[in-house]
């Protein structure tokens, strides 16, 4: 059996084992536990009645946080040409063709968000099984591969972050720090609801999520009413 810590059982004395919490009072309650002391991510998790085997059922899109993530995202653009003083001047953190591919091939990761521009993606396609399992492969469905350059960065430094339902109808999401206000995470949070209750598949027509729950890190969670 997993021991908790003191801090952990500390802040499981706030909570209630089978209370379903509306979103406000579960972040109220969250800002008040004993928090570790690094600023800890706020989470929120998934479960959606969606089959993954069908691809009519797929859930995957991305949703522009109003408050950020709260934590400073590296971007790598692939590109040449015009493009890479766009880039440069929108303040990507590593700008590149073919050589920014072989940099990466040869291992470096040091990046957490890849744009890319249509031209880019022949050569890039070799970094599948590379960039592919880490969710970093550049896709037209989350606007990471574009020509324009500018608002792809622009969106990313804002905030701007991808969804994917995993293969158990999971899906996890940062909606901020624990430093954050109340209202912050508020917002956040409500708005990644509702970039998730609009990507709901036409294929789905009844229920769509299982459930849902906030938590910090390394602290329990908390039911949300869905």
């Amino acid at each position: 059996m997993k021991t908790r810590s003191k801090r952990y059982k500390e802040s499981q004395k706030q909570t209630e084992v089978d209370k379903v919490y509306q979103l406000k009072e579960a972040i109220s309650i969250l800002k008040k536990m004993s928090l570790p002391k690094f600023d800890s991510s706020v989470d929120l998790h998934f479960h959606l009645l969606v089959d993954t085997k069908k691809s009519d059922q797929m859930v995957r899109g991305t949703v522009i946080l109003p408050h950020g993530t709260g934590k400073k995202v590296r971007v790598a653009v692939f590109c040449k040409g015009e493009h890479e003083k766009i880039a440069r001047t929108a303040n990507a953190d590593f700008v590149g063709g073919i050589e920014l591919i072989d940099k990466v091939a040869a291992g470096f990761m040091d990046f957490d968000c890849a744009i890319a521009t249509p031209e880019m993606m022949k050569d890039l396609s070799k970094l599948g099984k590379i960039l592919g399992p880490r969710g970093l492969m550049p896709s037209p469905k989350t606007g990471t591969v574009t020509n324009d350059i500018l608002k792809a960065i622009e969106d990313v430094k804002k905030g701007k972050v991808e969804f994917r339902v995993d293969k158990q109808g999971g899906v996890h999401l940062s909606v901020g720090k624990a430093s954050f206000s109340e209202d912050k995470l508020y917002d956040n949070a409500s708005r990644v609801i509702e970039a998730l209750n609009e990507a709901k598949p036409a294929s789905i027509k009844g229920k769509f999520m299982r459930s849902l729950s906030i938590a910090t890190s390394m602290n329990p969670g908390l039911k949300l009413a869905v």
